[in-house]
């Protein structure tokens, strides 16, 4: 089940969507839309792309979830995105389209597991969590560049992920779906070296120097959503901290 890649068992309206999410995400990240710019109305961008609009309503509702666009009911759909850094992102997929790197996800596992230590850790009533462990490869030649680790409560169609697959093959918006929406979190970065089951995943030799980050995130009543540990390859990666007025 590729995350990113579009397969032939896709319905066609899904294929559609993420066509034309992926064009107005390029020209939006490409400048031709700066931020807090009107994009064009559904109609406009119905007849554009020869779509319905319940399409164009489809991408745009990915725009943003992507945090690129916010869109007012009445008035149309504006740019937010402004160049936020790559840690600032709420995925790595996304955070290196924004530097023109295009990746496709491999998932590697996806199951229910029960993790009382994990439950005890987050402080989650729920002990029963959907485990899903994907490898983010480049488009252009497949060099694998991050190993991720996602563990979600196992409620709702996150329950059922590992029979039917994820929403649109999206763990965001088979989350969102579930009532999951992450509000807020933390987040730790070191430098690791790799172990043999790992870099045997990446395609690396053991020992090599990766960044290793864990990310916990929370909704906005503070109850757990997500873990995620990542490998990322420093070479497609960097960390950027600002500070000061």
């Amino acid at each position: 089940m590729n995350n990113d890649a579009m397969g032939p068992s896709r319905p066609r309206s899904s294929l559609k969507r993420h066509e034309v999410a992926g064009r107005l995400r390029e020209a939006i990240l490409a400048g031709e839309h700066p931020t807090g710019s009107l994009l064009p109305g559904e109609n406009e961008l119905a007849r554009r792309f020869a779509v319905s609009r319940s399409t164009i309503r489809g991408a745009l509702e990915g725009l943003a979830r992507d945090n690129l666009i916010e869109t007012q009911t009445g008035v149309g759909s504006f740019v937010t995105f402004d160049g936020r850094s790559l840690d600032e992102s709420p995925s790595w997929g996304l955070a290196l389209a924004m530097t023109g790197i295009h990746t496709r996800a491999e998932v590697v596992r996806m199951e229910r597991v029960v993790d009382p230590d994990l439950a005890a850790t987050v402080g989650s009533r729920a002990m029963e969590f959907l485990a899903l462990d994907r490898i983010r490869r480049l488009t252009d030649d497949g060099t694998a560049v991050s190993l991720e680790r996602s563990r979600v409560p196992a409620v709702g169609a996150l329950a059922q992920a590992p029979e039917l697959g994820l929403k649109d093959d999206s763990l965001s918006e088979t989350m969102t779906a579930a009532g999951l929406v992450p509000a807020r979190g933390d987040q730790w970065i070191a430098v690791a070296a790799l172990g043999e089951a790992d870099a045997r995943l990446l395609g690396r030799e053991p020992g090599e120097t990766f960044l290793h980050t864990t990310r916990i995130a929370r909704d906005a009543d503070g109850n757990f959503v997500e873990k995620v540990v990542s490998w990322l390859d420093p070479k497609r990666f960097r960390l950027h901290v600002s500070f000061g007025a």
